[in-house]
């Protein structure tokens, strides 16, 4: 498949509630629409893992960021213009996300994606996307592609045919907890 017919698989999985395996700015992930519950229950079971862990959420700008916060602190912005490196942040007040995304304490955790390929299907998906290691729980996060397990690529409903055969060595995103008060803490270096 080109390129664009990539983007336009993947938004049709999303569209259709299923689970795709993709390329992230950080290490290949395992994908559904964040406001869909069946799609996110489906995901965990690919997983293996239990509801009670969050996940991460990846949108396209700055700007959708308020679709699922209730109120962004002026702070998260200067994080995220001031990262070197890729960055989620657990936001308190998580709004219009389904129930098991949404962590216990009302936050989620998200990321504006830097890869392309992610920016473009957000974008045209119009909605947030989930962003969790393709891996089954408890196993070592993959970093390249050749590492995902075969029972992990059966399990999808759709597997992205982009950037299988790149071997770079990324590294999962740092993740930083904001609390209502405006104080932070950093969760993963």
């Amino acid at each position: 498949m080109t390129y664009e017919q990539e983007i336009e698989a993947a938004v049709e999985i999303l569209k259709a509630g299923k689970v795709m395996l993709y390329p992230t700015d950080t290490i290949w992930g395992l994908g559904c629409d964040a406001t869909n519950q069946k799609a996110v229950e489906r995901l965990f079971k690919i997983k293996q893992r239990t509801e009670k862990k969050s996940l991460i959420i990846l949108v396209d700008s700055e700007k959708r960021i308020k679709q699922y916060v209730k109120n962004v602190p002026e702070m998260a912005y200067d994080l995220i213009r001031n990262a070197p490196n890729p960055i989620s942040i657990v936001y308190p007040g998580a709004k219009n996300l389904a129930k098991n995304v949404i962590g216990s304490d009302k936050t989620v955790c998200i990321r504006i994606t830097s890869n392309e390929f992610c920016i473009e299907v957000v974008k045209r998906f119009g909605k947030a996307i989930t962003s969790t290691s393709a891996n089954i729980s408890g196993h070592p996060a993959p970093l390249i592609f050749g590492q995902i397990s075969d029972e992990v690529k059966s399990a999808v409903d759709h597997i992205v045919g982009l950037y299988q055969d790149e071997v770079k060595l990324p590294k999962a995103s740092t993740i930083i907890k904001l609390e209502k008060d405006g104080t932070f803490e950093i969760l993963r270096p």
